[in-house]
């Protein structure tokens, strides 16, 4: 049984789009437990920065969770070390992988943020 209360929560992800509760994003998007950020940073993970990072640490995450599309890739090894410098956990997966990790983890009340981009 899941205890997700009034969190927010990933329903289902297909090529192009994810779908939060019951609205599809189709850009992508920041959520987590309490907030949504549509259209948010660039549209393909090598485009991240520090600068991007920086915007999912100020949310006060225990671990943020970066789904990279249909395949894992990895961010910068800048965002990584930024991460660690902070104390937060910092992980890459497919979306389909971030989408089911995001709601294990807060079906645990766990602060986490996914930034998910769009699977290809």
């Amino acid at each position: 049984m899941e205890n997700t209360g009034a969190a927010n929560r990933i329903r289902g992800y297909d090529v192009g789009q994810v779908t939060i509760n019951d609205q599809v994003y189709t850009a992508t998007t920041v959520v987590t437990p309490d907030q949504l950020w549509a259209g948010w940073g660039p549209e393909q993970p090598a485009g991240l920065t520090v600068s991007h990072l920086e915007d999912l640490l100020e949310l006060q995450p225990e671990v943020v969770i970066i789904g990279t599309g249909q395949r894992q890739h990895f961010p910068p090894r800048e965002l990584m070390v930024r991460a660690v410098r902070a104390g937060i956990g910092i992980e890459t997966m497919s979306t389909e992988a971030a989408c089911r990790t995001y709601n294990v983890l807060i079906a645990e009340n766990r602060r986490v943020v996914a930034a998910l981009f769009m699977i290809e």
